[in-house]
């Protein structure tokens, strides 16, 4: 019975899959250490440039092993399990979570964990906490809130709205729906991280603390002058100049082909 985190590198990109799908991918104290060490591992390695977190089918993660919660017991136990998905939150690179099954409970925190959600035909977003007699944990109510809205997090956690995929995207809370199989998914996931593989790594994770940092504030000029400093140190990097210089020589070769085929059509008038 496989019950491990698996982590592969696709291009710039570290695919992060819990495989447990014996237990539907919950999260026990091994397994929240491990994910943990997996996410801090694709920070360390400078040619990952986005993450994507997933859970092998049929399950994305059925929430923390209810055993494992029991024993965990006080504050320390459980910021145990917690970690798992904080390390997600806490990533200073790009996250998706490819959502192929089931996201209960601490996989649904997973899941809201991740900076961009894409759900496949059997993802289901379900809170369940109340249902299992238990608080949320995890600021689950603080993420939940904010990728839904209040009334919409109310109905998932105080009344066990589950969302389906077609509901979450309409919800916000998956971007897409992605028909086909759970490689399809992942495929899907990785195409999206595309662009943040061809961005300087450094810029990509710098944009980011920016987005986060922007979106507390109450006023644009707020924002224009938090951006100020970072783009500024861009325009300045050599990474710039060599992007610059090449798009100018691309144009120039743009035109000039340009000009032959007028010079061209002219002749044969």
């Amino acid at each position: 019975m496989s019950t491990r985190i698996d982590s592969r590198r696709t291009g710039g990109v570290a695919v992060v899959t819990i495989d447990a799908p014996d237990r539907r991918n919950s999260l026990t104290l091994d397994l929240s250490a491990q994910l943990a060490a997996a996410v801090a591992e694709a920070e360390r390695d400078e040619s990952v440039h986005a993450l994507v977190v997933t859970g092998t089918p049929p399950a994305f993660c059925a929430g923390a092993d209810l055993t494992a919660l029991g024993d965990a017991g006080k504050d320390e136990g459980l910021r145990a399990i917690y970690e798992g998905f904080l390390s997600v939150a806490r990533c200073s690179l790009p996250t998706i979570a490819a959502v192929g099954g089931a996201a209960v409970g601490a996989g649904l925190n997973l899941a809201l964990a991740a900076d961009v959600r894409l759900a496949g035909p059997g993802a289901r977003f379900d809170a369940r906490f109340l249902q299992l007699g238990i608080h949320p944990g995890g600021g689950m109510t603080w993420m939940l809130q904010r990728a839904v809205g209040q009334q919409r997090a109310t109905a998932m956690t105080l009344f066990g709205e589950i969302l389906d995929a077609p509901a979450a995207v309409s919800a916000g809370l998956a971007l897409r729906l992605v028909e086909g199989d759970h490689a399809r998914l992942v495929d899907a996931a990785v195409e999206l991280a595309g662009p943040a593989v061809e961005a300087p790594r450094e810029l990509v994770r710098t944009v980011k603390r920016t987005m986060a940092t922007t979106r507390t504030l109450t006023a644009h000029e707020a924002a224009v002058e938090e951006e100020l400093v970072p783009q500024v140190a861009s325009i300045s990097s050599p990474e710039f100049a060599r992007r610059l210089a090449a798009m100018r020589q691309r144009i120039g070769g743009d035109r000039a082909a340009d000009g032959e085929s007028r010079a061209v059509g002219n002749d044969s008038d």
